[in-house]
């Protein structure tokens, strides 16, 4: 099971002018992480997150119908946890 540990982040441009990770899981979701004072982040040490279905957001799911803001790494995590448990 991937875990916050995982994500590989770079140096993002424009709208992600912070840093940002993508993560693509075997069941076609994946998880976008954006750090950076634009998004619903503090820019230091909570993220926003999105659900991904391929490349395109995804906000029909059990997990959230939107992109989740300022989340701690344990709650990233745990969101990476379900996601990866989503059936195709």
């Amino acid at each position: 099971m991937k875990t916050f540990k995982d994500l590989i982040f770079k140096t993002g441009t424009g709208f992600s002018a912070g840093s940002f990770a993508k993560m693509h899981f075997p069941n076609g979701y994946g998880i976008s992480v954006v750090l950076g004072e634009q998004n619903y982040s503090n820019g230091i040490n909570t993220y926003e997150v999105a659900v991904l279905k391929g490349q395109d957001l995804w906000y029909d799911t059990p997990i959230t119908n939107d992109v989740l803001g300022w989340q701690d790494t344990e709650e990233v995590t745990e969101i990476m946890k379900q996601i990866q448990n989503l059936k195709r």
